[in-house]
């Protein structure tokens, strides 16, 4: 329970273990209001091929997008923002205890990382984590205070899994892959993330997560109000700006390889702030452990860039090496293939 960052709210100074190296950390940041963003999408247009073309031009230049006029009402956003932040507002010792009941750990609460017990530097946020699968096999070990989280958590999560089909289905076809090339086992584990980032006494030495790429096929975000989510493009760090009621979508490493590097998932990291407390639910669509992910063989001309492995062998490597872009690449590229012929 110590471990918890919101735990920390009246520190007046950064704990030695969350200061990052001088050239890990992120100084003083400026949000200019208005300043540059990724690219925001209307999907309620009639015209697919014209929403068809603009999903590839933002995830060919960014690798990140907005969506507006998505399908996923109002009403239940809110109703998801409000929740999980109740959720995090309550005491660790109750957090801990919705979080405790899962044998399979699939629903846990944890700080910093996965990794907190032997990392070296910590970072600023807590998260609760669990499947995004709204089955009674699953919820059941969702946390049930608030009394309300398992049933708004649950619709919404229903309705942003179909939103990810929509988004996934229009890529296959901007990238002239058969229809429901990414349905069944290549989007049938999907898991949510709630981080919350409180507070933080000096931004400028800490971050609230890390440069990376995400493991997933595509990510589907939900922010409040407070900026904090940052792309890395042409050497400078973009803040993504909170729109009311617009996701943010980025492609993940599973994406980029499915695609064989045409579309390139984006490194983004996140900055904290010392006067506002931000929370995100993150919809990550991962495939089955045992699915095999490699790329499509439409897409490769001449040798891929990418070896065939299974996607629990690509995850376990990938919290392994704490995303390290450098690191997961050598391990999945095709140049990296086993002597002995396993995938």
């Amino acid at each position: 329970m110590e471990g918890l960052v919101s735990s920390l709210f009246d520190v007046q100074s950064l704990p030695e273990t969350y200061v990052l190296p001088p050239e890990k950390r992120p100084g003083n940041l400026i949000f200019p209001p208005g300043k540059s963003n990724i690219p925001v999408l209307d999907l309620g247009g009639h015209d697919r091929h014209e929403i068809i073309q603009q999903i590839m031009k933002a995830s060919e230049e960014f690798g990140f997008f907005q969506v507006i006029n998505h399908g996923v009402s109002k009403e239940l956003m809110d109703e998801t923002m409000n929740v999980v932040k109740e959720f995090h507002a309550m005491p660790a010792k109750d957090k801990f205890l919705e979080c405790s009941k899962d044998p399979n750990r699939n629903c846990k609460l944890y700080s910093s990382s996965e990794k907190y017990a032997t990392e070296e530097i910590h970072y600023w946020r807590d998260c609760l984590m669990h499947s995004g699968l709204s089955t009674e096999e699953y919820m059941q070990f969702w946390p049930a205070k608030p009394t309300r989280y398992r049933e708004v958590v649950g619709t919404y999560s229903n309705e942003v899994r179909q939103l990810g089909s929509r988004i996934l289905e229009l890529i296959s076809e901007g990238l002239k892959l058969s229809s429901g090339y990414f349905s069944g086992g290549l989007s049938r584990s999907p898991t949510i993330l709630i981080n919350h980032y409180p507070r933080c006494p000096e931004p400028s030495l800490t971050l609230g997560l890390p440069r990376h790429r995400d493991p997933s096929v595509i990510t589907i975000i939900l922010q409040d109000d407070v900026q904090g989510l940052q792309v890395y493009k042409d050497g400078e760090w973009i803040t993504v700006e909170p729109l009311p009621h617009a996701f943010v979508v980025n492609l993940g490493y599973v994406l980029q390889i499915v695609n064989n590097d045409k579309l390139n998932g984006a490194e983004h990291r996140v900055v904290t702030n010392s006067s506002d407390a931000r929370t995100t639910v993150s919809f990550f669509i991962y495939p089955s452990g045992e699915s095999i992910i490699e790329p499509a063989k439409t897409l490769v001309c001449d040798p891929p860039l990418y070896r065939a492995l299974k996607f629990k062998d690509f995850h376990v490597n990938f919290l392994s090496k704490s995303a390290d872009a450098d690191a997961v690449h050598k391990f999945i590229s095709s140049k990296n293939c086993f002597i002995n012929g396993e995938n």
